[in-house]
Parts: structure tokens; C-alpha cells; sequence
């Protein structure tokens, strides 16, 4: 097991692969349609992606976590404490 530590880490890992891997699937079909040679020019797309979006959510998921932070607001619970929704 991983320890927690790692955490943010390996979620901007995980992240990045699920996301680019959509992303660029639906860019490389809306490109070049489905076509014999899609999955290869797919998971050509994927990993140049993966490449630009590892890093990239590593530096803005921070920032928009505090972005998040600053749009919400702590609401009331029934007990009278507050508690982030």
C-alpha cells in the first residue's frame, strides 16, 4: 500500500491519465474519425497529452482547491456546528 502521504500525488497521477486519456480519445475521433488506425493515433494523442497534463494538474489543482475554498461557504449542520458541504 501506498502510504497516505502520497496521496495528492498519485490522485493528479490517476487524474491525469483518466482525463487526458478522454480527452484526447474524443479529439483523436472527432479528428480522424473511427477508423482503422484510430487506437494507434489515440494512444499517440494520450501520451503526448499525459505528458502536458501531469504537471499541469499537479500545479492547478491546488489552485483551484483554493479557489473552491473561497466560493463556498461553511454551512450550519442541524446540531449547531459548522461543517464544509
Amino acid at each position: 500500500m501506498i502510504p497516505a502521504k502520497f496521496a495528492p500525488l498519485l490522485f493528479s497521477f490517476c487524474l491525469s491519465i483518466i482525463m487526458s486519456c478522454v480527452v484526447s480519445g474524443v479529439a483523436t475521433l472527432n479528428a480522424a474519425g473511427l477508423d482503422d488506425g484510430f487506437a494507434a493515433l489515440w494512444l499517440a494523442a494520450w501520451y503526448k497529452s499525459w505528458i502536458v497534463a501531469f504537471p499541469t494538474i499537479l500545479v492547478v489543482a491546488p489552485l483551484t482547491r483554493r479557489l473552491v475554498a473561497r466560493l463556498t461557504r461553511d454551512e450550519p449542520d442541524k446540531a449547531g456546528g459548522l461543517h464544509r458541504q
